[in-house]
């Protein structure tokens, strides 16, 4: 298995990407950072966001898991995935430059990436 450090490293490589944190999804505890994390946020803020944001999906009548959460400003797109394995999830946030990519490539590069960090 690659190390965390490499995989982030490709994740700040696709075009546009200003900074990567990689959380556990439960605790907040972050696992690894690459770029500008300040950009992003505290891993414990990101866990609190997506925990809020599945139980008001799921007060709504929303079917399924959370797969991930989109933030847009006038700069940027905060991008949180999150990426199953066994036991409790982990959160990839991933902040994106909005003149140096669009956002529907960068949510299918979040995605790939997501996917291949744990293989």
């Amino acid at each position: 298995m690659r190390t965390l450090d490499a995989s982030l490293s490709d994740v700040l490589g696709c075009p546009g990407t200003v900074g990567v944190l990689l959380v556990d999804a439960v605790s907040g505890l972050g696992y690894a950072s690459a770029g500008d994390t300040g950009a992003i946020g505290t891993g414990g803020e990101l866990a609190e966001l997506a925990e809020l944001v599945a139980e008001q999906l799921h007060e709504a009548g929303a079917e399924g898991e959370l797969e991930n959460i989109v933030v847009s400003s006038r700069q940027r797109h905060h991008i949180v995935q999150v990426v199953p394995r066994h036991g409790d999830p982990l959160l990839l946030a991933v902040v994106i430059d909005r003149e140096q990519t669009n956002l529907a490539l960068a949510l299918r590069q979040t995605a790939t990436q997501a996917g291949k960090l744990l293989a």
